[in-house]
């Protein structure tokens, strides 16, 4: 067998065997779940190991998942949180009140939700930007000299594909934090740190974990040593936003077949996004995959494919477009994305008439079924509009 241990793994041998070995007590491929709170100290009073206190932060296999993702982002360190908004909001809260936030405006509506309710309790100005615009994105920045930036890459459920490294230059000139949520697209597509941005935030609830199962959220940074990292590790630890055991042993074997999974996935979804290009039923498709979407360009300069996310425009209202969910049979009406089963949401009835969202776009997670059986399945759902 050739000897790897000098060379850099590929990501998708790195994720095969969960950033690890085998444990080194048993020998096992599967490591441990250890679900102790606490750990004894000898009579002298000093840890039996030094490196377990107390599981709140003292924990294997959160550790194992860490080292992971900080070696598949080419990040410094990381930390994994009790959900992804556990996470958005642990990053966001080191901005001190009479700070300034840059957001993305489009992006997912729990973390704009929560960011105005913060923001406006701990009195930090709040800017909502369209990142689609470059330029002027950037000169938002420099009008209003933020602390934090924030941008959502791809973006739910608009799939903007927001440029990084001109952003990240802009953000850094002013001594701003730049931020950006990458849940639509994993490491495996997007390395965000690698093109300028400080920490890279993944609902690993998402694609990461794959199986709709597991709710966690992780963080990664470029400087270990930067404040911001520091407020960070602190937040995560004081707070208790911690992932338990068993949680963590679900997210580290979802993780494992995230290569194989993201390669189905993306090529599945290209296949149905271009379908739906083509459906007479359709008005529009948002996938960056395809070439006429506005972030392809950016999308090909940053992502290595398209991701397994989309958004379509029924034609019609809600009425039309709730139907197509409706007759729809393999794809299954729930409220998430980047699992193995291919979802449809009605992203309106979720989010409600102040946010924007037409009434007929239906947003896709598409999954790792067989694609044919994917576009029968929404030819068929789409047919009764095409007559």
């Amino acid at each position: 067998m050739a000897d790897t241990s000098d060379r850099r793994l590929s990501p998708a041998s790195l994720l095969a065997h969960g950033g690890g070995g085998v444990d080194p007590a048993t020998g096992a491929v599967v490591p441990p779940i250890h679900t102790a709170t606490t750990f004894a100290r000898d009579a002298d009073y000093r840890l039996t190991s030094a490196a377990h206190l107390y599981s709140r932060d003292d924990s294997d296999l959160p550790r194992q998942i860490e080292s992971l993702m900080a070696r598949l982002e080419n990040g410094a360190d990381s930390r994994v949180f009790a959900s992804g908004m556990a996470a958005v909001a642990a990053v966001l809260r080191s901005v001190r009140p009479g700070g300034t936030i840059v957001a993305q405006a489009g992006i997912y509506w729990g973390t704009t939700s929560w960011l105005r309710k913060h923001c406006a309790h701990a009195g930090i100005a709040l800017i909502e930007a369209d990142a689609s615009d470059t330029a002027r994105f950037c000169e938002t920045l420099r009008e209003t000299g933020p602390n934090l930036v924030l941008l959502e890459v791809p973006s739910n459920p608009w799939l903007t594909v927001a440029d990084i490294a001109p952003i990240a230059e802009t953000a850094h000139g002013l001594k701003a934090v730049l931020v950006v949520d990458a849940t639509a697209a994993t490491p495996l597509l997007m390395r965000p740190l690698d093109l300028g941005a400080d920490l890279v935030l993944h609902s690993a609830t998402k694609a990461l974990n794959g199986h709709s199962d597991v709710l966690a959220g992780i963080v990664t940074c470029r400087d270990a040593d930067s404040d911001v990292w520091r407020f960070i590790r602190e937040e995560r630890h004081d707070s208790g936003a911690v992932l338990g055991p068993f949680e963590a042993y679900l997210l580290l074997r979802g993780l494992r077949t995230l290569s194989l999974r993201m390669e189905r996935m993306c090529a599945n979804a290209q296949a149905v996004a271009e379908m739906l290009a083509a459906h007479p039923a359709i008005e529009a498709v948002f996938y960056p995959g395809l070439a006429g979407h506005a972030s392809h360009e950016a999308a090909r300069r940053q992502m290595t494919k398209g991701g397994y996310l989309m958004s379509c425009l029924v034609k019609g209202g809600a009425a039309e477009a709730l139907a197509v969910a409706g007759r729809l049979t393999l794809i299954k009406r729930a409220t998430s994305l980047g699992g193995v089963e291919s979802l449809v949401e009605h992203r309106h009835t979720i989010e409600g008439d102040a946010t924007g969202i037409p009434v007929n776009l239906l947003r896709l997670s598409i999954g790792i079924e067989d694609a044919e059986d994917l576009i029968a399945d929404l030819s068929s759902a789409l047919a009764p509009l095409a007559r």
